[in-house]
């Protein structure tokens, strides 16, 4: 389980809130972290997240992102495309040896042609992963809510 803080800057539909994280040190060590969605000098990232502790905009929040969800989506993001690109490879080389073709000409067709198929199961698999809530950061806690305005009217006029 990843943990990271941010503040709430939009609110989403659905029990979903937009938040503002700094990147971490653990972000450095990442090897998507120029992918992450960025603003300015590449310290800021925004993410949208479920909104379980009713956070409001202006809340200091902690976040949690669940490790195996990210390493799923990692392995199929990096791992899988490769793996596939092989599986092209050996499968276009052992059908050029059986019919006596170029074993290297045929073995880069399918190699490249696997590739490609691959990105395409990316894509499904992608949408499908989008619905699921598994696979999408969770305000776990509210570090502090910053006074409403009607919070503030109502401190005043309780005073003497």
């Amino acid at each position: 389980m990843a943990i990271e803080e941010g503040v709430v800057f939009k609110m989403g539909t659905a029990g979903k809130a937009w938040v503002r994280t700094t990147r971490s040190s653990a972000c450095e060590s990442c090897s998507s972290r120029d992918t992450c969605q960025g603003e300015g000098a590449g310290q800021e990232m925004e993410v949208e997240a479920i909104n379980t502790a009713q956070a409001r905009v202006g809340d200091r929040i902690v976040l949690n992102i669940k490790t195996a969800s990210l390493l799923k989506a990692t392995f199929l993001l990096y791992v899988f495309p490769i793996l596939a690109m092989l599986a092209g490879a050996i499968i276009g080389q052992r059908i050029a040896e059986g019919r006596g073709s170029d074993p290297s000409a045929m073995a880069a067709l399918f190699a490249f042609g696997f590739f490609g198929l691959a990105f395409v199961v990316i894509r499904i698999t992608g949408r499908r992963l989008a619905k699921d809530n598994s696979y999408r950061p969770e305000i776990i806690k509210v570090r502090n809510h910053p006074p409403q305005p009607s919070e503030d009217l109502m401190a005043h006029q309780a005073e003497p």
